[in-house]
């Protein structure tokens, strides 16, 4: 079977699924596919990829989802190979969609042997102990609103989500003053898709507020990051 996956966390899912060798195209931004960078061909990024690189390949199936790519790109794709496109947005279809994407790819029981990982290593959902803003980009201001999959990561692992009930939009951007009257006790500075660092922090941090850096892979990526990052995770539902 050839495959191209253009998702970075379905792309290190493969891998561990055992279909590394048979991934024949992926996008720059997947960067877990370890023993298998050079054998499949970068066919662009994940909001725009070259449609007529992934033709081709001539791949079996490609994996998509609906929150990283294209929808016109995407059904461009459908006109020439099976497409299983996801739409991950809470832990109950994380888990879900790694047994279609298994299936999509003939490894249905090894699929099912990850999910079953995973369930162990999240266990049940902890207690919330504090209020956190996930920020996703600096200038503009940007969060994880509450339809989001990174929201339902934060109230697995102990934080609600400081976001304002006001604010429909799955990534609202805040203005200023917004930012100031949401009740918050800290900030979780993403590594991606804004590269946060350490020099960020003290514009983040008031007097009642505090800033942390967090790995943006742990709380955004589904498939068998979920797997890997559990124990990182899992120090944020300790935490005072």
């Amino acid at each position: 079977m050839r495959i191209v996956s253009l998702v970075p966390s379905w792309t290190e899912y493969l891998v561990d699924l055992g279909c590394g060798d048979q991934l024949v195209g992926r996008t720059k931004f997947c960067v877990r596919a370890p023993g298998f960078e050079n054998s499949s061909k970068i066919i662009g990024g994940t909001k725009s990829f070259h449609v007529d690189q992934v033709h081709d390949l001539a791949p079996d199936v490609i994996i998509a989802c609906r929150e990283e790519n294209s929808k016109e790109q995407v059904e461009a794709c459908e006109t020439f190979t099976p497409v299983l496109t996801t739409d991950v947005r809470c832990i109950p279809s994380a888990l879900k969609a790694l047994n279609e994407v298994a299936r999509a790819v003939e490894r249905p029981n090894q699929g099912e042997i990850w999910r079953k990982r995973i369930e162990v290593a999240w266990g049940a959902p902890r207690l919330p102990h504090a209020r956190a803003a996930y920020v996703i980009w600096n200038q503009p201001r940007m969060i994880a609103g509450k339809d989001t999959y990174i929201h339902h990561v934060m109230q697995w692992w102990g934080f609600e989500n400081a976001c304002p009930e006001e604010l429909s939009d799955r990534y609202p951007t805040l203005a200023e003053d917004q930012w100031k009257r949401m009740v918050c006790d800290t900030a979780l500075l993403s590594s991606e898709p804004f590269p946060f660092r350490k020099k960020h922090l003290a514009s983040y941090r008031t007097s009642d507020r505090s800033a942390q850096l967090v790995d943006g892979e742990a709380f955004s990526w589904y498939g068998s990051r979920m797997f890997h990052a559990a124990a990182y995770l899992a120090q944020f539902s300790s935490s005072p």
